[in-house]
C-alpha cells in the first residue's frame, strides 16, 4: 500500500545509516532485499535479531561473497532490481566485483546509492571515522555544548541518521523518479558531511548575516538565552521551554508571575539572559515536573516535559498519534512521514539473517536446482532454527 510498492532494492547489510535508509524505504512499501555477507570460516553469522529494529520489513538472503558463485548470485540479483544500497568504505564494492561501474552495465535502470562519512572522494575518502568525526569536521559538533563546558554530540542523530540514512533515502527517491523518466540509473554518492552541513542551512545563513555568533552557548538556539532552554524542576525532572516569538514569550512570563517584571521585558536583550536565567531557573525549581505541566500546559507558551524514552512511549499525545507500535516485547516508531492515500506500514518484524535464502531466491526466479548447488558448494546459507 505504501507509495514505493512496486519498487525493489537491493541492501548489502551493514551498520547505522544504510540500514536506516533502508528501513525508510521499505516502510514506504518498497521491497527490500538484504543481502549479509555469510562466510563460512568464520563466527556464526546467524544471531537473535529479535529487536534491531532497523533491520525490520525485509527479507534476508545470506551470500558468501568471497566465492565466484556468490558473487554471480547477488549480481544475478541485483540485475532485478531498481536500487541497491551499499554503505562500505570507498573500493570495497569494487573489490568485490560488485562496483558502480560493473551493476550499471548489467542493469542501466538501477539506482546505486553509496552512504559513507567522508563521500567517495576527497583526501579523507578511505579514512575511518564515526559520527562524532562528521559532525566535527562539519563544524557542528563545535555548536552544541553548554558555557564552559565540551562540544556535547547529539548521540548519533546529525551524523548517522539525520545527514546519513535519510539523505541517502531521500537521494534514492529521488533518483528512482528520474529513472523512471529517463530509462537511465546513477550513483547516489551520500556523505554524512555533505548532509549534516545541509542540515544547518538555517545556521550559515544566520552566521552570514551577522545573526549568529561561532560559539557555543552564544545564541538564541543554542541554551544562552533564557526563553530556549530546558529547567530542573523540585523533584529532579526538568521542563523545555522555547518560547521564541513575543506572544509566547508573554504567555510564558504570565505563567512563572513574571509578567510585570521590567527585566523580563527585554527579551531579546542578550546581556540581560544569564541573569534572567538564573531567575527562570529559581522559579522552575520551586514546583515538580508534573505540577509544572498542569500549570504550563494550559498556556500556549511552547513548553513542554522532558520525558524519558520509557516515559514518552505512553504520553496521551504520542499514544492518540500512535507515533509507536506496541508489541509486548518492542515498541518501536512507526513508519513516517503519513500519507493520506497510499498508508505506509511496517513490512515485517526485524529480520534474522540468512532467513529468507530459499524462498527469496526462488522468488526470484532462481531454478530449485540451482538453489541446491549453491547451498550444497556454500556460496549462500540458508538460517535454522537450531543454528
Amino acid at each position: 500500500m505504501g507509495p514505493l510498492t512496486g519498487y525493489r532494492v537491493v541492501e548489502l547489510a551493514g551498520l547505522g545509516p544504510a540500514p536506516f535508509a533502508g528501513m525508510m524505504l521499505s516502510d514506504m512499501g518498497a521491497e527490500i532485499l538484504r543481502i549479509e555477507r555469510a562466510d563460512t570460516s568464520g563466527p556464526s553469522l546467524f544471531q537473535n535479531s529479535n529487536h534491531d529494529i532497523m533491520a525490520r520489513g525485509r527479507r534476508s538472503v545470506a551470500i558468501d561473497l568471497k566465492m565466484a558463485e556468490g558473487v554471480d548470485t547477488a549480481l544475478e540479483l541485483i540485475d532485478q532490481a531498481d536500487g541497491l544500497i551499499e554503505g562500505f568504505r570507498p573500493g570495497v564494492m569494487e573489490r568485490l566485483g560488485l562496483g558502480p561501474m560493473i551493476c550499471l552495465k548489467r542493469n542501466p535502470k538501477l539506482v546505486f546509492g553509496r552512504m559513507t562519512g567522508w563521500g567517495q572522494d576527497g583526501p579523507l575518502a578511505n579514512s575511518a571515522g564515526h559520527d562524532i568525526n562528521y559532525i566535527a569536521l562539519s563544524g557542528v559538533l563545535h555548536a552544541i555544548g553548554r558555557a564552559g563546558s565540551n562540544p556535547v554530540p547529539p548521540l548519533n542523530l546529525v551524523g548517522d541518521f539525520g545527514g546519513g540514512g535519510m539523505f541517502l533515502a531521500f537521494g534514492m527517491v529521488c533518483a528512482l523518479l528520474e529513472a523512471a523518466r529517463s530509462g537511465r540509473g546513477q550513483v547516489v554518492d551520500a556523505a554524512m558531511v555533505d548532509g549534516i552541513s545541509t542540515l544547518m542551512a538555517m545556521i550559515h545563513g544566520l552566521l552570514a548575516q551577522g545573526l549568529w555568533r561561532d560559539e557555543r552557548a552564544a545564541n538564541f538556539l543554542d541554551t544562552a538565552c533564557h526563553y530556549y532552554d530546558t529547567y530542573e524542576c523540585a523533584d529532579g525532572k526538568f521542563v523545555a521551554v522555547g518560547a521564541i516569538e513575543p506572544k509566547f514569550y508573554k504567555n510564558l512570563l504570565q505563567a512563572l508571575d513574571l509578567a510585570d517584571d521590567p527585566q523580563a521585558a527585554s527579551q531579546l536583550e542578550p546581556a540581560d539572559w544569564p541573569a534572567l536565567k538564573e531567575k527562570f531557573a529559581a522559579i522552575f525549581r520551586t514546583r515538580s515536573r508534573n505540577e509544572w505541566c498542569e500549570i504550563l500546559e494550559g498556556y500556549d507558551a511552547c513548553f513542554s516535559p522532558v520525558l524519558s524514552l520509557g516515559e514518552a512511549y505512553y504520553h496521551p499525545h504520542i499514544k492518540a498519534r500512535g507515533t509507536f507500535l506496541y508489541e509486548k516485547d518492542l515498541i518501536q516508531p512507526a513508519p513516517a512521514p503519513r500519507f493520506s492515500r497510499t498508508p505506509a506500514q511496517v513490512q515485517g518484524p526485524p529480520v534474522v539473517p540468512g532467513s529468507h535464502t530459499i524462498q527469496t531466491l526462488t522468488d526470484w526466479g532462481f531454478k530449485a536446482e540451482k538453489v541446491q548447488h549453491l547451498l550444497t558448494k556454500g556460496a549462500v546459507l540458508q538460517w535454522q532454527k537450531d543454528s
